[in-house]
């Protein structure tokens, strides 16, 4: 990968905090912002390249006015999507989701045919989904980012409860992007030692119901949602890409069998790499991980489903 060329599409508060991130990492050459309102992707841009002057690397970092202008990228971010408002019903921001998805991954399909897709959109999983019926492309070059967010919430609460280990703690989250997602403490480890030899039973699930809850505590205190996180495990997942560093990251990724599912993109262990998902790790679920693994999915399939009923993939 020689380029080094990411382009972020939706520069709110999310696509920015991402920007920023990777542009103080010095990962890569050139950092692309578009949005629907260009003055605010011309303002973010202007402000996060006067903070590189302070980076350990130069970055360029610009918008993007037009769609023909996400040309020749590496990888491109969506995280363009509308929250859901009072008087929305769960197929209204489907299926407005969708179509916002749908149109971004269009241009980048027609302008960056080579580029590995990072979907943050919500809801991630289905949005995923989406991206990968939209392009028709390998399965390896699409990627969602739920599950390093997840992980790293995981993280800080085990830190709450131990004290130590804040830049040792390894967690894996799997299943949906969701109130299904599963914190996976069997798997999880500070400093290399086993989480479940560390802590408590009644900690542990503490930590468990917490992380499943951690995007609505932030809601709760800032009456928005989270941001820096998200961006920063976004331009964690870049950097694993553009490097090549092949890490093991809790990634949407799209199932041909493994687990025992077929079309379905859900949060798994998997490789990441110069090309994109390198491999899917298959854990060794028991049987209580193997019945929430399946209600995970089956949540996904739903809205998989409301899509699919309301005629949106006829039209691809």
């Amino acid at each position: 990968m020689t380029g080094r060329k990411v382009a972020i599409v939706g520069a709110g508060a999310v696509g920015a905090s991402a920007a920023y991130a990777l542009a103080l990492s010095g990962t890569c050459h050139e950092i692309l912002l578009y949005d629907i309102f260009p003055e605010v992707a011309i303002g973010k841009a202007i402000d996060i390249a006067q903070a590189t002057n302070y980076a350990p690397r130069g970055t360029i970092v610009r918008a993007a006015i037009k769609p023909e202008d996400l040309s020749e990228c590496d990888v491109v971010v969506i995280t363009a999507g509308v929250p859901r408002k009072k008087d929305m019903t769960r197929a209204d921001l489907l299926n407005i989701n969708a179509g916002i998805v749908k149109e971004v991954t269009e241009y980048i399909k027609e302008y960056s045919p080579n580029a590995i897709i990072l979907c943050v959109s919500n809801p991630l999983d289905v949005m995923t989904y989406v991206v990968h019926q939209v392009t028709g492309w390998d399965r390896n070059r699409i990627i969602g980012m739920g599950g390093a967010l997840d992980s790293s919430r995981m993280s800080y609460q085990i830190f709450q409860k131990t004290g130590f280990g804040a830049a040792q703690t390894r967690s894996i989250v799997i299943g949906d992007h969701g109130e299904n997602m599963i914190p996976y403490p069997e798997v999880t480890g500070v400093g290399g030692m086993p989480l479940t030899q560390i802590l408590s039973k009644e900690d542990i699930a503490d930590i468990v119901d917490k992380t499943k809850n951690g995007g609505a505590e932030i809601v709760k205190y800032l009456k928005t949602s989270a941001f820096y996180a998200p961006g920063r495990a976004i331009s964690f997942m870049i950097e694993a890409i553009l490097s090549d560093e092949e890490k093991v990251i809790p990634s949407c990724a799209m199932l041909d069998g493994e687990y025992g599912y077929t079309d379905i993109t859900v949060g798994v262990p998997c490789v990441i790499g110069a090309n994109g998902v390198e491999k899917i790790i298959e854990l060794d679920f028991d049987e209580d991980t193997k019945a929430k693994f399946a209600k995970s999915v089956e949540s996904i399939r739903e809205n998989i489903e409301i899509l699919r009923d309301g005629g949106f993939f006829d039209k691809l």
